[in-house]
């Protein structure tokens, strides 16, 4: 992409900042790949955190669920509070945090301080990750230049979750744990200095703070994660998981009620009139689900059936890894020939077919047909369906929606990814009843072919979403377009 510039925003003055757009991008793809990155990085680790740690089991899932829980609880309020605070001071503030956080989390003595970092990475996390996609629509008018930014961005979500699984091993094995953390401390500390001198402060949202809006959208998402969370600890009929999921309830119940009377809504309802992004939301929601658990009982497969150490593990997560990075950056060209929902629908047949085979892995299968192979698949589906499917998400939202769509869009991700992941270890657990006198290694294999199997059934249910949902509003809009003169 070449270095262009924005026209001035207001007037001619020649002490207007511009914006220098390939800057930008570079700032907003470097971070959010960062977020991305912490959010699988911690799989392949895992063993080696629990001796270091002496975490039992059940503590052992906060390494990961304290993250999650405030990650998705705070998304609409980060996204929102960019919007009045200005996104740019914010998104400086959310490096700053970020940074901080991890290295909290590198140096943490013990278990506690670890899982009270890990919730304030996810405090940053929630301030740049929905920042990140709206500075990019507020940088790059709609059109030929966004669509492929979007697609880098889409490139970066995809890629940044399979690398983490590689390097995650890599570190673990050869240094420690801990260097991944380490590893975020100069990253972010380049981006705050280029964000410094690089990010233009963009026109605020004036007016008063839904305060309602943002109690009731970051308890209630808050409430419901925790819920979910608790049920793959405890059962889904404990009064833990049943009140946790009836507050969450109640509070999002709240929420539509408060944000259809609210002047300034923090999640703008107007936002799900389009069939385009409520169909996008949707297949995020499945889609995340269903590659969360991808990567939870992959990796669980490879060390524990297979015997392989965290370094072996991790890298065998390439054969994905490289997939989607060739397809993601090829995507931008293919959208330019092709409808997007016809590349989003060839992404998620593929990763259907790809996950669908993975489920009949064996611990007899070699790794190249029972792994390696599927793998290629879902990076391949991975890689054609993120860019179209962040495109929808964003279609035709105005600048001062930009922060409330940024931040719904994250928030599904977040949902369909812990809410995903708790269902499919249920999955998994309600297998390994059956095969109790197997051993363990058998009891694991059984595990990992229902819990991929309920993947497949997620990513099914993805592709239903774009045929009734999408397909009929992108026709109809394509239909519009060419009768309009």
């Amino acid at each position: 992409m070449t270095e262009t510039h924005d026209a001035p925003r207001t007037g001619s003055s020649p002490t207007t900042p511009i914006v220098r757009r390939t800057a930008v991008l570079a700032i907003i793809l470097v971070t959010y790949f960062m977020i991305i990155l912490d959010n699988s990085i911690i799989f392949t680790g895992l063993p080696s955190i629990q001796d270091t740690m002496q975490f039992s089991p059940t503590g052992l899932t906060w390494v990961q669920d304290a993250y999650t829980l405030v990650f998705g609880g705070l998304l609409l309020l980060g996204a929102r509070a960019g919007d009045i605070v200005g996104r740019r001071r914010l998104f400086i503030i959310g490096l700053v945090v970020f940074s901080v956080a991890s290295l909290l989390v590198g140096a943490a003595p013990n278990g506690g301080v670890m899982v009270a970092a890990r919730a304030l990475q996810g405090v940053g996390a929630a301030i740049l990750a929905p920042l990140s996609l709206s500075l990019l629509t507020a940088t790059f008018p709609a059109g030929r230049e966004r669509d492929r930014a979007v697609a880098l961005y889409a490139a970066v979500a995809g890629i940044g979750a399979s690398a983490g699984m590689v390097v995650g091993g890599v570190l673990a094995d050869l240094v420690s744990w801990r260097a991944g953390f380490f590893l975020n401390l100069p990253i972010g500390a380049l981006m705050i200095v280029l964000a410094l001198r690089y990010l233009v402060e963009l026109p605020r949202v004036r007016g008063r703070f839904d305060v309602v809006g943002a109690l009731t959208a970051t308890l209630g998402v808050g409430a419901l994660i925790y819920g979910v969370i608790s049920s793959s600890e405890v059962g889904w009929a404990e009064p833990r998981t049943i009140i946790s999921l009836a507050v969450g309830v109640l509070l999002l119940v709240a929420l539509v009620l408060n944000e259809r009377r609210a002047q300034q809504p923090i999640m703008p309802l107007r936002l799900f009139a389009s069939r385009a992004r409520s169909g996008a939301y949707a297949i995020r929601f499945l889609y995340l689900g269903a590659m969360m658990g991808f990567f939870f009982f992959t990796t669980q497969f490879l060390q524990g059936v297979y015997g392989w150490t965290p370094l072996q593990a991790g890298l065998g997560f390439l054969p994905m890894t490289v997939v989607n990075f060739a397809v993601a950056l090829s995507v931008p060209r293919l959208l330019d020939r092709l409808p997007s929902v016809v590349v989003l629908g060839s992404g998620v047949v593929t990763t259907f077919a790809g996950m669908l085979w993975l489920s009949r892995v064996g611990a007899d299968d070699s790794f190249v047909t029972g792994v390696a192979l599927p793998m290629a698949l879902i990076g391949l589906g991975q890689g054609l369906a993120f860019a179209p499917l962040t495109s929808y998400a964003l279609t035709g939202i105005a600048g001062p929606d930009a922060g409330a769509a940024s931040g719904l869009l994250n928030t599904f991700h977040q949902l369909g990814s812990s809410l995903g992941l708790a269902v499919l270890v249920a999955v998994g657990a309600s297998a390994v009843g059956l095969t109790a006198d197997a051993g363990a290694v058998s009891e694991l294999a059984a595990r990992v072919e229902a819990a991929l199997t309920g993947s497949s059934i997620m990513i099914a249910l993805a592709l239903v979403v774009v045929l009734v949902v999408v397909l009929p509003g992108d026709l109809a809009r394509r239909s519009a377009a060419v009768e309009r003169p």
